[in-house]
């Protein structure tokens, strides 16, 4: 085995082409994982976690990678951003006003996506296509620009009584998801939620709710050799050492024969990756 690189694990780098091309990320290096694909990957766990944002070393791990004193003290930990329509910056009570300006006033994206089927989701108008592809989406389609990220919740709080807000893992690491027709599916969604959606133009400015009917759909491609016939899920705390034959990669999982790994779910891990 040839060591490729070693530091704290980071969520993979992934830029959209023909096919998604996959990054891993330890410390600064960038270790290219496309060419890998149908290679021996190995992932060595070397025992410490260093948070991501202070460097402190902790046992545990919060909110992908914080100390715990991070975990509470930070506004990217705060409860609103799982559940941004509970924003309370207006109230005062940001963990970080500035941050919040930064990250939050700023515009949004409803979209529509197909991963292990339809589900709606929110992003920054800068984080697509990385969004879609960090998610394992095989189509997407903006539908509406928003102002606020808390308005984008808000919408998509709306549009969940018709369309799932999460993707079912398993299923994404099972196969290709059955082609949709999203465009078809987005005017159902607003004839559904006409009267929701017309209510928060009027709370908030129909400036600030804009539907992006000229959106075309997006469509993404995984490097994927086989999926898993019975999905293991790999665990680098009860396991440190997993290796396996690399399958393929989607979302950010790698597929391994031994198992699949959420490499986002060990951000700041120290790790050890080589190959043969």
């Amino acid at each position: 085995m040839q060591e490729l690189a070693r530091g704290a694990l980071d969520k993979m780098a992934v830029e959209l082409g023909e096919r998604a091309q996959y990054a891993l990320r330890l410390d600064q290096a960038r270790v290219p994982l496309n060419p890998l694909i149908g290679k021996t990957l190995r992932l060595q766990y070397l025992g410490a976690i260093h948070c991501s944002h202070c460097g402190r070393r902790t046992n545990k791990s919060f909110s992908q990678g914080y100390c715990y004193p991070c975990f509470k003290k930070l506004p990217q930990c705060d409860t609103c951003i799982m559940s941004p329509e509970r924003c309370h910056h207006e109230l005062g009570t940001c963990r970080d006003p500035q941050w919040g300006e930064r990250f939050c006033m700023t515009d949004h994206v409803v979209y529509l996506a197909n991963s292990s089927g339809i589900k709606v989701g929110i992003t920054r108008a800068t984080q697509l296509p990385t969004r879609w592809l960090d998610q394992g989406a095989s189509q997407a389609l903006p539908i509406l620009r928003v102002a606020t990220r808390q308005q984008s919740g808000l919408v998509e709080d709306l549009l969940r009584s018709q369309v799932a807000d999460r993707t079912n893992w398993r299923a994404l690491l099972k196969g290709d998801a059955e082609p949709l027709d999203l465009p078809q599916i987005r005017e159902q969604v607003f004839d559904a939620c006409a009267e929701g959606l017309q209510a928060l133009q009027q709370r908030f400015g129909l400036q600030a709710i804009q539907p992006l009917a000229d959106a075309e759909v997006v469509q993404i491609r995984y490097p994927i050799e086989s999926y898993p016939g019975k999905i293991v899920s790999l665990d680098l705390e009860k396991n440190p050492l997993v290796e396996g034959t690399l399958l393929g990669i989607k979302g950010q999982y790698l597929i391994l024969d031994s198992g699949v790994i959420n490499i986002r779910k060990f951000t700041a891990y120290q790790v050890a990756a080589s190959s043969a």
